[in-house]
C-alpha cells in the first residue's frame, strides 16, 4: 500500500517555501523521486518520493497553490516539513511547469481541474 502525506500549510521563510504536515512517520527515510503527477479527483499535484519499499505520495492540494505559484515565480526552493523530518523537493519547478503545460487546455484531466489549474497558474 502506498503512503500519502498531505500538506495543508505553506509559509515562506528566507526565500524558501516550507510546506508543513503533522504526519511524521511517512517522511522518515524518504528521498525525492523527482516526479509530479496530478490527482484530478482531489484537485491536487502529487510529488513522488520513495523509500526502500514504496512510493510516498506528497499531496499538494488546491489550498496551497497560491504559494506554489509564488515559489515558481521566485524560483524558491520547496521543502516539506513534518515535526521530525524535512526534505527538499528536487526538480520541483521543472516538473510542475511541465505538468501545468500538459494540463492547460487538456480535457483529459477533467474540465474542473483544467479550470482550477489555469486560474491558479496561467497568467
Amino acid at each position: 500500500m502506498r503512503k500519502i502525506v498531505q500538506f495543508n500549510e505553506a509559509k515562506f521563510k528566507n526565500g524558501v517555501l516550507h510546506l508543513h504536515t503533522e504526519q511524521t512517520e511517512p517522511l522518515i527515510g524518504i528521498k525525492p523521486a523527482c516526479q509530479i503527477i496530478a490527482d484530478s479527483d482531489r484537485f491536487a499535484f502529487v510529488y513522488l518520493a520513495e523509500n526502500e519499499d514504496e512510493y510516498v505520495y506528497l499531496y499538494l492540494e488546491e489550498g496551497i497553490w497560491g504559494e506554489l505559484k509564488k515559489a515558481m515565480t521566485e524560483n524558491a526552493p520547496v521543502i516539506v516539513n513534518s515535526p521530525d523530518e524535512s526534505l527538499e523537493l528536487e526538480q520541483f519547478h521543472e516538473e510542475l511547469n511541465y505538468l501545468i503545460s500538459n494540463i492547460e487546455g487538456n480535457g483529459n484531466y477533467g474540465d474542473e481541474m483544467v479550470k482550477k489549474v489555469e486560474a491558479a497558474f496561467i497568467d
